[in-house]
């Protein structure tokens, strides 16, 4: 793959080319300084200051634990999966410097269940281990294909035996995570950052993607383009750029999905426009997430995807507090009612009703980022859900865009 700026190929990527195994050995508070400096935020989906983080877990009592997080439940994103077959020495560079850092005893790689990525992280495991390179040894363990089994509190859970579903807080996972001990729980991407700054340095880091969100950004990108795929690109790259480089448009469309399935839909005439970076989009209501891009075209039903996402997050609940058990399943009842044309007043006054009671109510965040796809859903759609409910949906497409999973319990 490539990485963009100012619409010229930077070549080779820095994350998804080819790396052997490193011993980094620069003391743990020269590495902390050097991520400081570097301005690397988490690249899992929340944004938040890596160095930050970090020093979190150091405040609590050793040993610590660190994990790298690799499980990517978001059934439109690749980038992690991508990463850990293409280069996973790099993350796994990254994991050690963690757990310099912050004096881990034990580290954890928690990894999506597929072929592929386990192979893959075996042989690097493996490959370490023959060169004795790692100061901190590394067990490794699946994750369920679960929407929620990549949120921190699963992932210590799932570590500890447990099932992977979030628990209640506080502690925090940075306080008392997995076995009781302050846990360092970092996303495999950000992970892979991290070993490329132990290796170049901070400002060469820097050198890509705008001041407030330094860095490349590995975005996944689909629907409506020629070539699908995993491309890395500065923080800051324009969405016209990303789908040039996944082939262009295959398509005419009508509104593109950012961030994923806890993200925010915006229409085609504001998405051409825009910056992927957290500054750009902030404005807007949006975020750039975990990267995921989908271009919904023309000719597809948004108010249909909309509720066949509606209805696969509320399946993939763990189910343990009232906004999942019955709130996300009544909101996505009501809006499929509602898209079906059928009894159109009572299903808009549920629909009014249900997000003020599921608000900043659940035991972890997925009702509040259920709520922030169906709110924009509505808003971007509110002219076609109008035609559902004047009669049937005109529009000629049937196969569906996004990519729902079948919900195993």
């Amino acid at each position: 793959m490539t990485a963009l700026v100012d619409g010229v190929c930077i070549d080779p990527p820095r994350l998804l080319g080819c790396h052997e195994p490193t011993s980094i050995d620069d003391a743990p508070e020269r590495l902390l300084a050097a991520l400081e400096e570097s301005g690397l935020t988490g690249r899992g989906g929340a944004g938040f200051p890596t160095h930050i983080k970090m020093r979190g877990v150091l405040a609590g009592p050793a040993p610590r634990i660190v994990v790298a997080n690799g499980a990517e439940g978001e059934p439109a994103s690749q980038k992690d999966k991508t990463l850990l077959v293409a280069n996973p020495q790099l993350v796994l560079d990254g994991l050690q410097i963690g757990a310099r850092i912050v004096g881990a005893e034990r580290a954890f790689l928690y990894v999506h269940d597929a072929p592929d990525v386990i192979s893959a992280a075996i042989r690097a495991l493996a490959e370490r281990r023959a060169k004795a390179v790692d100061d901190c040894d590394v067990a490794l363990v699946t994750a369920p294909a679960a929407f929620v089994s990549g949120e921190e509190s699963s992932v210590v859970s799932r570590i500890t035996g447990g099932p992977a579903v979030p628990r209640s807080k506080p502690p925090r996972v940075f306080e008392a995570g997995a076995f009781g001990r302050p846990t360092l729980v970092q996303n495999v991407e950000t992970l892979a950052h991290v070993g490329y700054i132990a290796r170049h340095g901070a400002q060469e880091f820097r050198r890509l993607g705008p001041a407030s969100q330094p860095g490349t950004m590995l975005f996944t990108v689909s629907g409506s383009v020629h070539a699908p795929g995993v491309i890395e690109a500065p923080v800051g790259v324009s969405l016209a750029e990303l789908i040039e480089v996944a082939g262009g448009l295959s398509a005419h469309p009508q509104a593109v999905l950012l961030g994923g399935y806890h993200g925010a839909w915006t229409p085609w005439r504001v998405a051409r426009e825009l910056r992927m970076s957290n500054e750009a989009l902030r404005p807007l209501g949006l975020s750039v997430g975990a990267g995921v891009v989908v271009v919904l075209p023309a000719d597809a039903c948004g108010p249909a995807e909309a509720a066949r996402v509606l209805r696969y997050l509320a399946d993939e609940s763990a189910g343990q507090c009232g906004p999942c058990v019955f709130g996300l399943p009544a909101l996505a009842a009501s809006y499929t009612e509602l898209v079906g044309n059928r009894s159109a007043g009572r299903h808009r006054r549920r629909l009014a009703e249900l997000p003020m009671m599921l608000e900043r109510r659940g035991g972890c965040h997925h009702p509040d980022g259920s709520l922030r796809f169906f709110r924009s859903a509505e808003g971007v759609f509110a002219d076609h859900l109008a035609t559902h409910r004047r009669g049937r949906c005109p529009l000629p497409r049937r196969e569906p865009v996004l990519p729902v999973p079948v919900t195993v319990r």
